[in-house]
């Protein structure tokens, strides 16, 4: 009897680590699709600009979702040395539907649209106090409150920095010559086997009107021998 209850209790462990097992695989597809199918907010392949003082910026933003929103909640805060101070926050309701964008900085404007998912803001006259990290934050309540951030960095200077364009001035150029060079061949090769088509056909002419003439000669003078060759009756 003991041996088999040991063997019952072992077969009724395995059936417990079995489902346990299927219910972390379960889990964790779960987690994989909530992960590709979740909120995302980014800011561009370009996390960073650099611009004048006394410029106007763009500080872009656009979200995703394949599973939708619903009661979107957004805002941008910048991060002043840890403290984080909010410039402007929203609400979309749905898809498509505008939000009443609530401004808390003077010399930002709200230049995005929820047809474009995107929550992109303009700042105004910056200056070098405005050279800093920028947060873009998004929150779907359809989707359990899932929300995201994606950081923009400003850099403000006196003056753009000047480009050497040396290099790439250099490669046009010799493309451009090659280019040149190139055509000008194609150009010579054209007129030369224009006037040899055109000797090719003076040649032709020459050949014909000479064996013209040589067959004119040549019946003339067989007709000749045969007159003289006729006996007199």
């Amino acid at each position: 009897m003991a041996s088999v209850d040991s063997t019952g209790s072992s077969v009724s462990g395995r059936l417990r680590s079995g489902d346990l097992l299927h219910a972390g695989l379960a889990v964790a597809l779960l987690l994989g699709v909530w992960t590709v199918g979740g909120l995302e907010v980014s800011t561009g392949k370009v996390s960073s600009i650099e611009a004048m003082n006394g410029s106007t910026v763009l500080l872009p933003c656009t979200y995703s979702s394949c599973i939708g929103i619903e009661n979107l909640y957004f805002n941008w805060q910048y991060n002043d040395n840890g403290t984080l101070i909010k410039l402007c926050e929203a609400l979309i309701p749905m898809e498509g539907v505008e939000p009443k964008v609530r401004v808390l900085h003077e010399r930002v404007e709200f230049v995005g649209s929820s047809k474009r998912n995107n929550i992109s803001i303009l700042l105004w006259n910056i200056t070098f106090e405005d050279e800093g990290e920028y947060i873009c934050f998004a929150r779907n309540p359809k989707e359990k409150n899932r929300n995201h951030s994606a950081i923009f960095t400003l850099i403000v200077v006196d003056q753009m920095k000047e480009v050497d364009n040396t290099l790439t001035i250099i490669i046009v150029s010799a493309l451009g010559g090659v280019i040149g060079l190139v055509i000008i061949v194609m150009v010579i090769k054209a007129v030369v086997v224009h006037f040899l088509q055109k000797d090719d056909e003076k040649n032709k002419e020459c050949l014909v009107s000479s064996s013209g003439n040589d067959n004119t000669e040549n019946g003339l003078s067989g007709a000749k021998n045969e007159n003289k060759g006729t006996p007199k009756a």
